[in-house]
């Protein structure tokens, strides 16, 4: 029988294993790792060890190391299993003895003595973490002299956003579900609140999504009937905001599955979409559209507050291979574009080479984006684009990180 919290800590270790070593998304390790744990409250721990264990990872890492007379090798089963349980001592606020009744175990056969004393060392020293989680090395080179300020929109998961079917009522949610707005039809909650159970959901009158990820439909405005295509459409938030201002929405992805949950969200807010299931670049149309919004496939790194993975995994030839899918992507969504028509670029990347680079290449005139368009506390570049990030808004609890850049025939 096993120890009771054993199974949240061996599939957080098999998460932990498949994003470190085998360079799989956490999403994507969740979902075979969490088969075997049946209890929610213990799929969320699970969950919530691995995510704080990579988001802390250089600092555990520094802790474990000032604690050993041998370093532990990168990739060894000990370092991992003490990186767990720090960060669930460290983060979590798991009682130590806890901590090592379920994770000694997950050592069986192996050097159990050493983890436990290096445990027992840090514990009793009293160690803490800093304020402000390091990075990666490759990672903090990349990102240059914004690094610093990315890294401390990281130290905490992000709040719950939500898009409003309906801006007139933002207020009115606010108040209801004890929530505060940066944005007209935008409400934000603190973090770990159930959706499912929160008053307008099942009416539909909202959807999950971070604000950052909003700003790309409303710099489209106001539909008024016409038409739009939404290229790389699913999960779907883009699609909703857009068909709740008034466009007529063409929605295309090459995934069925994740455009099966537009379908849901679509029916749940009641709006209405034509939902196309093709690849972009192969898919064509007669017809041409009055607005792009081309938010693009990308390596993700914006959205490195809830998927701390990202911090890890990726590397520049993951960023050279979208910037060349994105590249091309550009090129065929401008070819659809009707006379006065608008094209809006945007990816949830940090990767200068994922958003400028793309930007400066676009053969298009540049429709500037303006102050007056954004939150208060967001500002465009000198270019008329914008770039979001992890630092920006950290006292109302941050965003996630975009670029976003818009053009007009």
């Amino acid at each position: 029988m096993d120890i009771l919290g054993l199974p949240a800590r061996r599939a957080a270790l098999t998460m932990l294993d498949a994003v470190l070593r085998r360079g799989e998304t956490l999403d994507q390790a969740a979902h075979m790792a969490l088969r075997r744990v049946r209890a929610d409250a213990d799929r969320a721990l699970a969950r919530a060890i691995v995510s704080e264990t990579l988001r802390w990872k250089v600092d555990l890492d520094a802790l474990i190391d000032g604690a050993t007379r041998q370093l532990l090798p990168d990739d060894a089963k000990p370092r991992a299993v003490l990186e767990l349980m720090l960060a669930q001592v460290l983060r979590l606020e798991t009682p130590a003895h806890a901590v090592i009744a379920t994770g000694l175990p997950l050592l069986a056969g192996g050097p159990r003595r050493l983890a436990h004393g290096v445990f027992s060392t840090l514990t009793k020293r009293g160690v803490k973490l800093p304020a402000v989680p390091s990075l990666p090395e490759d990672t903090a080179r990349r990102w240059g002299a914004r690094a610093q300020a990315i890294a401390a929109g990281l130290a905490a998961p992000p709040p719950l956003d939500l898009s409003l079917r309906d801006t007139a009522e933002t207020q009115t949610w606010a108040e209801k579900l004890g929530g505060t707005s940066l944005a007209p039809g935008h409400v934000r909650l603190p973090r770990g609140t159930a959706v499912e159970d929160l008053p307008g959901f099942v009416d539909g009158a909202w959807w999950v999504q971070d604000l950052a990820a909003s700003l790309p439909a409303r710099l489209l405005g106001p539909g008024q009937g016409r038409r739009v295509l939404d290229l790389c459409a699913a999960p779907g938030g883009k699609t909703l905001q857009l068909a709740a201002a008034g466009w007529q929405v063409t929605a295309l992805d090459a995934s069925k599955r994740r455009l099966e949950r537009l379908r849901e969200n679509l029916s749940r807010t009641r709006l209405g979409a034509d939902v196309v299931v093709a690849d972009a670049l192969a898919w064509d149309s007669d017809a041409r559209f009055d607005a792009i919004l081309l938010d693009a496939p990308c390596t993700a790194t914006g959205t490195c507050r809830r998927h701390p993975d990202v911090l890890h995994r990726i590397s520049s030839r993951q960023i050279s291979e979208m910037a060349e899918l994105q590249a091309r992507l550009l090129e065929r969504a401008a070819s659809w574009l009707a006379p006065g028509g608008t094209l809006v670029y945007a990816v949830c990347s940090l990767e200068r080479e994922e958003g400028e680079a793309q930007a400066e290449h676009v053969a298009l005139p540049r429709s500037p984006i303006t102050q007056a368009e954004l939150p208060e506390g967001l500002a465009p570049s000198a270019e008329g684009w914008l770039r979001t990030d992890p630092g920006m808004l950290a006292e109302a609890g941050g965003l996630d990180g975009f670029f976003i850049a818009r053009w007009r025939t």
